[in-house]
């Protein structure tokens, strides 16, 4: 579990480090901080290693090799990701549909 909190440091790091170049202009930001893009596909990625994890953690579980406090905890900590994931498409579909409203 040390390396679910360790990713999600990380991750935050490279968000914030990634705010903070967009905030100084997007000559900052093509210089070398991270693209949107990446990022959302970075967490993406970290998701559905979260919920592979899961997966395989239950399947050992059924054969009896890991406790079952370590399957709650992955799975729990999957479906706080995901629902995070599904929270920021939900905003950016939002605000899609909001910049579409917008008068010309």
């Amino acid at each position: 579990m040390a390396m679910d909190i360790t990713a999600a440091l990380n991750a935050y790091q490279q968000a914030a480090g990634a705010a903070g170049s967009a905030a100084a202009g997007p000559e900052a930001a093509d210089a070398g901080g991270l693209k949107f893009t990446e990022m959302v596909q970075g967490a993406l990625e970290a998701t559905n290693a979260s919920l592979v994890q899961a997966e395989q953690l239950t399947a050992s579980a059924a054969t009896g090799q890991v406790e079952l406090v370590d399957v709650v905890t992955a799975v729990a900590a999957a479906e706080v990701q995901l629902e995070t994931v599904m929270a920021v498409r939900d905003q950016v579909i939002r605000a899609y549909n909001d910049i579409l409203k917008m008068p010309i």
